[in-house]
């Protein structure tokens, strides 16, 4: 029970986190510099430059009608994922505009492009790293892919550029550029944020003395060892390697051991970005 709450919690905090990071990019960089972009505010931009209603009510508008659609057709399940973005992100963009001086940070739509990009990037894959969902115009991807059975990525794209060329419609050569410069900026820093955790080293050793590696590795390394059947090519010899996960400061350490009990080991080392399990997110005595 008090696994779930911190769950909960962690998600909670990190949507709400994850919709503030948007709303003061949206605020600060994208609209002062006139930079067309995808997702339910451009729609909200297209709206706007045709009625003269404000940004955060149009988007909360655009967001409520996708969230009704995305009821419908995906279920209750998926509203409960996307219930807090559809409201909070709006609330959150009227209060980034309030603050004085947010539209001057920077004058030079270079710098808006790729700070905007960025931050678009951090704001969604928070969201999306805990299993929710900005809502927005992935609602529509989402029905889109429902209805038609085509990969859910084209969609987002098509969904995405479709939005921008409204945009385009009203925009001049430069901030059409840059808004694909966003898009492309963002799409990067997703999935570096969706890559992001606790990086280790893995080390996989081919060696004649695995058992004598293993205990070194386990006992005086104090790091887990998986053993693992393998077949040498050139001699056919069954034997086994030594697969291990390790933090970076004790990768040097390892290196030096197994070199002095077996200097022709043969080693692969391989940067991981991630590891959960026993020993790393779960204590080992669990």
């Amino acid at each position: 029970m008090k696994k779930n709450w911190k769950k909960s919690m962690e998600t909670l905090v990190c949507v709400l986190l994850g919709n503030a990071v948007l709303a003061f990019t949206v605020a600060a960089f994208l609209v002062p510099q006139g930079i067309i972009m995808g997702g339910a505010t451009g729609i909200g931009l297209t709206i706007g430059h045709f009625i003269a209603l404000d940004l955060s009510a149009i988007i909360f508008l655009v967001n409520i009608v996708l969230f009704v659609l995305g009821t419908i057709v995906l279920g209750k399940k998926f509203a409960l994922t996307t219930l807090i973005s559809t409201f909070v992100y709006p609330v959150f963009l009227s209060v980034m505009r309030s603050i004085p001086g947010i539209t001057e940070l920077t004058d030079n739509i270079m710098l808006a492009a790729l700070y905007g990009g960025a931050l678009l990037g951090l704001g969604i894959g928070l969201v999306v790293r805990v299993g929710a969902s900005t809502g927005g115009t992935d609602i529509l991807a989402l029905v889109l892919h429902k209805w038609f059975h085509i990969s859910l990525a084209v969609f987002v794209y098509v969904v995405d550029f479709t939005v921008l060329l409204c945009q385009a419609l009203f925009s001049n050569s430069e901030q059409i550029l840059y808004g694909i410069l966003v898009l492309i900026v963002s799409t990067m820093a997703l999935n570096r944020v969706m890559l992001m955790g606790q990086a280790q080293i893995q080390l996989f050793i081919i060696t004649e003395k695995y058992e004598e590696v293993k205990e070194k590795v386990l006992k005086e390394m104090d790091a887990g060892v998986t053993m693992v059947h393998i077949e040498t090519g050139y001699g056919a010899k069954q034997q086994k390697g030594v697969l291990c996960v390790i933090p970076n400061r004790k990768l040097y350490s390892i290196n030096q051991m197994v070199q002095m009990i077996d200097p022709q080991a043969f080693i692969t080392i391989t940067q991981i970005n991630e590891v959960r399990g026993r020993g790393f997110t779960i204590e080992r005595g669990q």
